[in-house]
Formats: C-alpha cells, sequence, structure tokens
C-alpha cells in the first residue's frame, strides 16, 4: 500500500489545528570553523523557549547527500515522496501567479541573467531585477513566434518569469538550460527520451530568439529556463488527510506548489508581519496552515549571513502572535538549507522543532543545527512530519486490529 493511501484510509475528524512553519532554505553554516550557523547565531528567545518544550531533530528533504530544489523540498513536507511525484517548477510558478494551465501545456520557469561578452553566465538572477523592470522585458519576449504552438510569457516577480508552450504533441522530459552556476555558459535543451525531441526544438529556438531580444539590456541580457514540464495531476491533500489547508505564502512559486496539491491559497501581503495577519483572519476556516517565509532563502543565495539571521529573528518575534492562536500542532523547519557560505542550496539535513501537547519532550533547549543533533526526533524524513502532525492533531485512527 502507498503511504499516502495508508494516510487517506486511516485519516479522522477532529476539531485541532496544525501550523507548519517553513522558513525557505532554513539550514546553514559556520562562516569560520569555530563559528555558528545563521539560525545558531540568531537571538531567538521564543524559538528556543518552544524548543524545550519540543521535539526536537534533524530532518532530509529527498536523501542523503541529495541537494533538492524548493519543490521537492516543499511536496515532502506536505507527505508527497519527492521520488515519487517529480514537480516541474516551471508548473508551480505558473499556478502560482494563478496561469490557466492545461494538460497539454509545457511549462517553464524563466530567470532573468547576466551574460559577458562570451556568453558566460555571471549572474543568474540579473541583480534580482526589480518586477516593474522584469514586465518590461515580458512584453518583449511576447513577440517571440514559434511554428505550430502558441506562447505565453508573464512575469512572476523580481527575475522571474514563466514560459509556457501549448499545442498538440507537446512532449515533456526536458533539460534545463540554467548552468547552476556562473562563469559558464548556458546549456541547451535536452530531450529525456525520443520523443521529446521535437519540443526540445522549440524550446531552443525560443531561447535562441531570446538572446536577441534582450541583447541590448543590462543587466538582464538573457534568460534560462529551468524546471519544463506538465502538470501531473497529483493527489489532492484535502482528500488525504481530510483537512480543510490553507497556504499563507508571498512569492508565487509556493503558492504554486500549495494549490498544486489542492490547498487554498489565501491572499497575503509582502510582509512577514502581513502573512500573520492573513493567519489570524483565516484561523476558523482551516484545519492545516502552510506559512511560508521566502526571505531566509532569499539571502542565503546572496551570501548575505546577516540579513539571514536578521529575517529568523523576525520570525521568532512574530512567534508569540502565531502561538496566541494556540494551534494543537506547530512544526518549525525549512525545505532545504540554504547556507550563506554556500550561497545555493545544500544536501545538509534541516533542524525540526515540533510541538504538541502529547510530545515526549527531549533535552534541547535551543533552536539550532547542534542542538537538534541531540533531539530525540533524532533524523528523519520529511515526508514523515506530516503523518507525525496528524496523529498528534488526533486526525489517524489505528492500523490493524
Amino acid at each position: 500500500m502507498d503511504y499516502l493511501d495508508l494516510i487517506r484510509e486511516l485519516h479522522v475528524d477532529a476539531d485541532t489545528k496544525v501550523v507548519l512553519l517553513v522558513m525557505d532554505g532554513l539550514g546553514g553554516l559556520p562562516l569560520t570553523e569555530d563559528g555558528m550557523t545563521e539560525l545558531e547565531q540568531a537571538h531567538t528567545p521564543n524559538l528556543d523557549k518552544l524548543a524545550a518544550r519540543s521535539l526536537c531533530g534533524l530532518s532530509m528533504p529527498v536523501a542523503p547527500g541529495i541537494e533538492p530544489g524548493s519543490g521537492p523540498g516543499h511536496l515532502s513536507l506536505f507527505g508527497y515522496d519527492p521520488l515519487e511525484h517529480e514537480i516541474g517548477r516551471g508548473v508551480l510558478e505558473a499556478l502560482g501567479i494563478g496561469f490557466d494551465l492545461r494538460p497539454e501545456d509545457i511549462a517553464a520557469r524563466g530567470n532573468f541573467c547576466t551574460l559577458d561578452e562570451n556568453g558566460l553566465v555571471v549572474d543568474r538572477r540579473a541583480g534580482r531585477i526589480p518586477t516593474e523592470t522584469n514586465m518590461r522585458l515580458v512584453s518583449k519576449l511576447r513577440t517571440i513566434s514559434l511554428p505550430g504552438v502558441q506562447t505565453f510569457v508573464e512575469t512572476v516577480k523580481e527575475h522571474r518569469f514563466v514560459l509556457v508552450l501549448r499545442g498538440e504533441g507537446l512532449v515533456d522530459g526536458l533539460t534545463e538550460t540554467d548552468p547552476l552556476v556562473t562563469g559558464k555558459p548556458q546549456l541547451k535543451v535536452q530531450a529525456l527520451r525520443p520523443e521529446a525531441e521535437p519540443t526540445a526544438a522549440l524550446f531552443n529556438r525560443w531561447m535562441q530568439e531570446a538572446l536577441k531580444v534582450l541583447a541590448d539590456e543590462h543587466p538582464a541580457n538573457g534568460c534560462n529556463l529551468r524546471g519544463l514540464a506538465k502538470d501531473p495531476g497529483l493527489p489532492q491533500i484535502s482528500e488525504i488527510c481530510g483537512w480543510r489547508a490553507g497556504a499563507i505564502a508571498t512569492y508565487p512559486m509556493y503558492r504554486g506548489v500549495a494549490k498544486l496539491t489542492g490547498m487554498d491559497v489565501l491572499p497575503t501581503g509582502d510582509t512577514i508581519d502581513d502573512e500573520v495577519e492573513t493567519l489570524k483572519e483565516h484561523w476558523a476556516e482551516y484545519d492545516f496552515f502552510f506559512f511560508h517565509v521566502k526571505k531566509t532563502d532569499s539571502y542565503g543565495e546572496d551570501g548575505n549571513f546577516v540579513a539571514k539571521v536578521e529575517v529568523i529573528e523576525h520570525v521568532d518575534h512574530v512567534l508569540p502572535d502565531i502561538l496566541a492562536l494556540e494551534p494543537d500542532v506547530i512544526i518549525v523547519t525549512g525545505d532545504h538549507s540554504t547556507p550563506a557560505k554556500l550561497k545555493s542550496h545544500s544536501w545538509h539535513e534541516l533542524p525540526v522543532l515540533f510541538w504538541a501537547e502529547d510530545i515526549r519532550p527531549d533535552n534541547v533547549t535551543q533552536f539550532g543545527e547542534r542542538p537538534c543533533m541531540l533531539g530525540g526526533l533524532g533524523h528523519i524524513r520529511h515526508v514523515d512530519l506530516l503523518p507525525l502532525a496528524m496523529a498528534h492533531a488526533r486526525r489517524l485512527t489505528r492500523y490493524g486490529a
């Protein structure tokens, strides 16, 4: 029996509430041999106080040594094994901005980037250009046409956009153009199966035209495509868990992954404080809340250790407002690690804080990577957190006689 099928079979109704607080890219590394991680450096009296009453540990998003993308990292937190349910980032971005994605469509997440005179990528995010600049560049990209298909180009936020191809016979199973490091040339889209060759050729032709359109722009004189895929049609979390699920996220991609799993995406503002107010406004309407904080990841990718620390401290500051709502279960963790030292996602496990009334608290008194190594939760997988939350929320019945 599939893990999700088992949860679907065992779930029961209960008047309880669960909060999953995800600080994107939370995990970090010390900048020096004798230093502390971003989370350990942060002044977090409220998280530490909660940790002292909780069960703590380290969680693995995918598998040992595997560096996860944001999509797999979040899907596993929602209980979907990312090795069984692979989702392209283009789909998540498209759904996140409310694009009407159809089964025959292939979506790609686009990143504006900076290329040098030799065509090498020198900035993968074009300095995180303003969204207003993005909108102007997207209007230029919309002039590109391809034979036999419709093309849609939509602004997401800052350096991100979505490219969607719509037409008969489009096949997914495609590689990306982003080399993922600077100082390297862009890659060609490759077909991972023979029937996807014509679709790969269409995306490569679009890329050629895009470079012509953007040639005179700066810093965004190029772009890359990532996560080229179709909507796989996931089983819905409300059917699996039997609860009403609401998502609070400021960035489209994370609204997309929540929508893909069947959560209601709740309108919110751009700040953590806005998200807390949204949580308060909708508290009576939902049983499960996915509360997402983005900037921990953004500053990690930028190598800004201090700014990442400050975001963690901001979350700590608003934590009492969340706890005042009296959730029955609260989990605090991240989807993946993004150490400022590496300026990228990494394979390191994530610290986890798990609080509920009927837990066996351990001896951890500080929420940080090294304290969590000694926690009673041990080393677990992201996919195991959701059934643990359901059990502590009295939403799972007994298995077997």
